[in-house]
């Protein structure tokens, strides 16, 4: 499990990486599930990767340029396809999707590893804006003055 302290921790490019790996695991439990015919634990499974790409396309950075738009357009296009092997318990279209997925995840795992080694100063990302972290109250201490 993730706790606020690690997300805290990360970069939003680390934080972007672990949603794709979470994607992955839900992906192969899917698969699983729907071979052994344990449909609802399958659609859990589709429902958390359509939560996972849904906080993906959260996080694109639309002043960056086209690759967000276009990333936007996979995201939709993956939930889709896996909303439809969710409805037909369709392994092949859940494959399909996954393949899709898992590519976008290894082409932004290979860009991190060559990723500046000094990062740029922490600022709230989209993900902890929207989806995962709570703001945390600052500690004060109460001086008498």
């Amino acid at each position: 499990m993730i706790t606020k302290e690690m997300i805290y921790q990360k970069t939003p490019q680390q934080i972007t990486a672990l949603l794709y790996e979470a994607g992955l695991n839900q992906f192969d439990q899917a698969e699983t599930f729907l071979k052994k015919g344990n449909f609802a634990e399958a659609n859990r499974a589709m429902q958390k990767i359509n939560d996972i790409t849904e906080r993906l396309g959260a996080g694109l950075n639309y002043e960056a340029g086209i690759i967000a738009d276009q990333l936007d357009h996979v995201y939709n296009f993956i939930a889709d396809t896996v909303i439809e092997a969710n409805l037909h318990k369709d392994a092949k279209r859940l494959a399909d999707a996954k393949r899709l997925f898992q590519t976008i995840a290894d082409a932004w795992n290979e860009a991190l590893k060559h990723a500046p080694s000094k990062p740029a100063p922490r600022r709230q990302n989209a993900y902890e804006q929207n989806v995962f972290v709570e703001e945390q109250p600052k500690n004060t201490l109460e001086t008498g003055k």
